[in-house]
Parts: C-alpha cells; structure tokens; sequence
C-alpha cells in the first residue's frame, strides 16, 4: 500500500494561510509558531514538488498550482471532518446507519422535509431509504430489515402511531368514456373499463386493496407509471389526492362522479421494527417525520 507523503495537517496549515492573508495571522488562529507555520508549507512544497504559495508585500497566495491542489485538498479535509464526528457521534452511542421504509402513498414532500430537516442534525448518520407498496412495509418489519416503517397495516405484535390519513380519489382522464356517459357512475360502469392498479411489493403475502371489479386490468409497479397511463387515457385509477391535486385544480383529470367510492381514506402508521432498541438517531428520524405529518393535517 502506498502511504501519502504528505498529510492533512500540512493542507489545513496551508488553508489557513490562504484565509487569513499571511504566516503570521494564520499562526495566531492555528495557535502555532510562525516558524512551524512556515516549516509545514515549505515542507509541504517540497513533498509535491511544485510552488504553492507566492508571497507580494505581506500577503501569501496562492499560485495557479496551489489553487488547484487545494481546491481538491478541501474536499479531503471536509471529508476528515466528517469522519471525526462520525467517529464520535458512534462513540455516543449513535447509529451509523438508519433504515427507512416508506409507502409509496406518503406525500413525498413531507418525506423530503423530515429527511432535510435530518440532515441538519444526523451528524454522519446514513439514511437508507427503500420505498414499498402495501404488504412491502409489513415484510420489512417482520423481516427486520427496517429500523422505521411507514406502511397501511400494522401486523401483530407491533405498536404504532398513526401518521395521517392518505385520500385517495378515483380519477380519470376528461376524454375516458366514462365522463362521456355524463351521469353518476355505478360499480357496474367500472367494470367495463380498464383499471390502474399498484403491484403489491410485498413477496409473502401480497394483498389487494381498493375496489378490483373491473375485468380489464393493468398492473403496475410505480404510483408514478399508474398516473401516467391515467394522464393517457388508458385508464381509471384510485390515486392520493396529494399527486393527484394540481391536475384536479388544472382540469386535466377529473374525478369520477361514483355514487359511492369516490374517495376512500387509508391511514399511514410509524412504526418502529425495536422499539426498544432504536438508538437515538432512528429516535431523531421518526421525531422528525411525526413533526411535518403533524403539521400538514
């Protein structure tokens, strides 16, 4: 293995130099000897063998070299820095990694405020996130491959604390057919015409949801493929009302007019795979997501 010759401590001494304007200052606030200073740079030229520094009047800066070498020495010396408070962010007792499965179903925006709002404070800890359909969530859980599950159903044994309730309304594009009969739409109507369903990820024990009368049926694997084909025409759906809200507001899908079923409501659950295991950033990270949920109902 090949050792650097050169180390952090001379990049970081050059950086402060860079910063401050000259030896002397850069001295002071490194709380070091302007000669240890000046040893550490003029070590650090020699080791890489071109001029990093050029000194006018009384001021250091850097040569077109030295712009480019510590351009990329930054990024290690971030690089450290993280890893030291990774270091005792574990040595508290802090988890390097969090594992996060999501429903589909919930608001991908509140999921982008509690994770952003987690980078703030996660100090080194990784979020693996793994999104799922219906019975996924319950699999992640009884497989412990989870440390945070978001899911429609809490299997036995499991406590929980509902999230919100997701709306989901039947919708179809307004040239379908059906908006052409111009009356309230009966189960009977649905059943003539294609339907858009979500695949259920899981593997074990897969269940149905919603109404699955129609016989012509296509199955998809994405909330996102199933709006799609809705947007196409090809078919009707149950989607969540929150992907669903600026085209209803727009008039570029328009809801089913059913006599009964046109909204039904699923709650979403957190739920912890140890509860009393979870360590203090999977604590933080569930806070977090009940934080913006609470907030958007």
């Amino acid at each position: 293995m090949r050792i650097p010759k050169t180390t952090l401590e001379q990049w970081r001494v050059l950086q402060a130099i860079v910063e401050c304007g000259s030896y002397a200052q850069a001295a002071e606030v490194l709380h070091r000897s302007q000669s240890s200073v000046s040893y550490a740079v003029a070590r650090l030229q020699e080791q890489v063998g071109v001029e990093l520094l050029a000194i006018e009047g009384r001021k250091a800066r850097l040569t077109g070299n030295g712009k480019v070498l510590l351009r990329n020495a930054m990024g290690l010396l971030d690089e450290a820095q993280r890893l030291e408070q990774l270091a005792q962010s574990l040595g508290r007792g802090r988890e390097a990694e969090v594992r996060l499965v999501v429903d589909v179903a919930f608001p991908t925006a509140l999921l982008l405020e509690a994770l952003t709002r987690f980078t703030q404070v996660a100090e080194g800890t990784r979020v693996q996130l793994t999104e799922v359909v219906l019975s996924g969530a319950d699999e992640a859980l009884l497989d412990q491959s989870a440390d945070i599950v978001i899911g429609t159903y809490v299997p036995a044994g499991y406590l929980s604390n509902v999230l919100l309730d997701v709306e989901f309304v039947a919708v179809a594009h307004p040239s379908h057919p059906l908006h052409r009969l111009d009356r309230t739409l009966t189960a009977d109507d649905l059943r003539r015409y294609m339907q858009i369903v979500i695949r259920d990820s899981g593997k074990t024990h897969p269940r149905d949801a919603g109404w699955l009368g129609s016989t012509q049926r296509w199955t998809v694997t994405s909330m996102e493929t199933s709006l799609s084909m809705v947007d196409a025409a090809l078919g009707f759906a149950w989607l969540p009302r929150h992907i669903l809200q600026k085209r209803l507001e727009q008039g570029s899908l328009w809801p089913l007019p059913l006599d009964e079923g046109q909204v039904r409501r699923a709650p979403l659950y957190l739920t912890f795979a140890c509860a009393g295991q979870a360590g203090p950033a999977t604590l933080q990270l569930a806070s977090l997501v009940e934080d913006v949920a609470k907030a958007a109902t």
